[in-house]
């Protein structure tokens, strides 16, 4: 009897010390961490009764702590943008992943497969987004050419943080590879007088869209479909040349001492239902190649659910190039596109 009560004892106190550790998770706030908790977190937490902890900020803010912090790292998995991700990878900020340890990242689609360190989590594009009742009679974009209309002057919004969209389509209609974008510089100095305004934030592209200020925009799908679930008519069109493609990625902090609950937790983030949960919320394009999404839901414009949707409709910019370029695009595009507006 007093054995039993002994190791009932101890198994109560392994118990409890299992659902008393936490994993420790570095991402954007707002929805996004609400997303990855409802999701992500959900299923690791059944799965390992491990609880999620986050600490969250913008993505270089977090970047440049993660610098700062890297002998005592504070967090165990990192949520970024995929060009970001690179600079984390090249900094050694991330542990370099041992696939065979994610069993769900089998079904992980290439476009997903950023670096060694870094991996998908949910995709989504940058695409030209519309109010059908504010533009011209007829007017219909088929390629991202027809952005350059004359039509559309003082029309366009655009985010001021990152030019990198733009910069991709107009070294694409120019018949340059993005290295080369400069040779594409008299393209986007075309485009000047369709800009109206240049946004900060999703909040701020939200609010130039609902007045009608901006009623074109290259915009992100996700806010988008935020923008249509509080009744604003907005479309979404994929040009020919295709729509931009933005990864947010996952990665295990370097220096964690979890790193076994690490790749769990990536695994879980991988987990076919998990994908669709994700698709569902914020309509995000699911990463893993087994996902069943409803008809309804794979319909729509900006979800890719085939190999022949991800390589027809992604622009991609190489996400290496990206990370390298980013400071000098963002100059260039402040000089010579705001500052000229």
């Amino acid at each position: 009897m007093k054995r039993f009560l002994i190791t009932a004892a101890v198994s109560t106190l392994l118990s409890s010390a299992a659902y008393a550790e936490t994993l420790v998770v570095s991402s954007w706030g707002g929805s996004f961490r609400d997303l990855i908790d409802q999701t992500i977190a959900a299923k690791f937490t059944e799965e390992t009764g491990v609880e999620v902890e986050f600490i969250t900020g913008g993505t270089i803010d977090r970047l440049n702590q993660a610098m700062l912090m890297r002998d005592m790292p504070e967090s165990d998995v990192t949520f970024t943008t995929s060009h970001i991700g690179w600079l984390y990878n090249n900094d050694g900020l991330f542990e370099e992943l041992d696939m065979s340890r994610i069993p769900n990242a089998a079904n992980l689609v290439e476009q997903a497969k950023i670096s060694p360190s870094h991996i998908g989590a949910w995709a989504y594009v940058y695409t030209i987004g519309y109010l059908p009742d504010a533009l011209p009679e007829g007017f219909a974009f088929e390629s991202w050419e027809d952005l350059w209309s004359p039509e559309l002057e003082g029309m366009v919004a655009a985010p001021d943080f990152d030019p990198s969209h733009i910069i991709a389509v107009a070294s694409r209609l120019e018949g340059v590879d993005i290295e080369d974008w400069e040779q594409a510089t008299d393209k986007l100095l075309a485009l000047r007088p369709n800009f109206r305004a240049f946004y900060t934030n999703d909040a701020n592209s939200q609010q130039l869209m609902t007045t009608g200020e901006t009623p074109v925009q290259i915009l992100l799908s996700m806010n988008a479909y935020y923008m249509q679930s509080q009744g604003i008519d907005v479309q979404l069109a994929i040009p020919q040349e295709g729509a931009v493609l933005g990864i947010d990625t996952m990665g295990i902090t370097a220096g964690t001492d979890k790193v076994d609950l690490a790749y769990q937790f990536i695994n879980a983030a991988l987990d076919p239902e998990v994908q669709a949960q994700i698709a569902e919320i914020k309509k995000g394009i699911p990463v893993v190649s087994n996902v069943e999404l409803p008809e309804e839901l794979a319909a729509l414009p900006g979800i890719f659910t085939s190999p022949e949707q991800w390589d027809s409709e992604a622009l991609i910019i190489p996400h290496e190039l990206r990370a390298e370029k980013t400071a000098e695009w963002r100059q260039w595009f402040s000089e010579n596109m705001i500052a000229g507006n």
